[in-house]
């Protein structure tokens, strides 16, 4: 069983090992320079730890084996990177991830929730729609998602599709809070 919990400075070599695993799965779908990307800086990491915007799912020896990172952009919750190990994929950490970040963007009154992501890999927007996310057209974006969409473009990104996503912040249910103290508790992700 995996529990949620913020992100701590000792966790950071860790996630950008889980995101060069993570993505790997770009290889497969002929996506190599992806697979390629270097992950997030250690100091950029810190900035989100020490700003309480990340949050990891863990193992049973507290190991983060997922993690998730935010930014607010045009007043709203922004999941700036989401990532699961290969080795503990299919188990529901990236959604309950998602549902973290949900209740932090209510806790800070933010009414939506968005990303960026690729449109046809399924994984990516195909999944976030699952979770409630609708694409947005391009006359729908902030300035800032927009700045965030044109600089994706400048690495690269674009020549894959890509997607801006929203998702309204609804109150969170208390089993989507996470009770890092009792692993049986709300927040703990059953079947990792």
């Amino acid at each position: 069983m995996s529990v949620l919990r913020p992100a701590r400075v000792d966790d950071v070599p860790l996630l950008r090992a889980i995101e060069r695993a993570a993505g790997e799965a770009f290889r497969a779908v002929g996506m190599a320079a992806v697979a390629d990307d270097e992950p997030l800086s250690v100091d950029v990491l810190r900035g989100y730890v020490d700003g309480a915007r990340a949050w990891v799912a863990t193992d049973e020896m507290d190991r983060p084996v997922a993690y998730l990172i935010v930014d607010v952009v045009d007043g709203a919750g922004h999941v700036e990177q989401v990532s699961v190990h290969p080795d503990h994929a299919g188990r529901r950490l990236g959604s309950a991830l998602i549902e973290e970040a949900a209740s932090w963007a209510w806790r800070n009154g933010f009414t939506a929730l968005t990303l960026t992501t690729f449109a046809e890999v399924a994984w990516n927007a195909p999944y976030y729609r699952r979770l409630g996310f609708r694409v947005l057209a391009p006359d729908q974006l902030g300035d800032e998602l927009r700045r965030v969409r044109v600089h994706e473009a400048e690495l690269g990104l674009d020549r894959w599709p890509r997607v801006a996503m929203s998702r309204p912040v609804v109150e969170p249910h208390e089993k989507n809070l996470a009770h890092r103290d009792n692993a049986t508790a709300p927040g703990s992700v059953e079947g990792a």
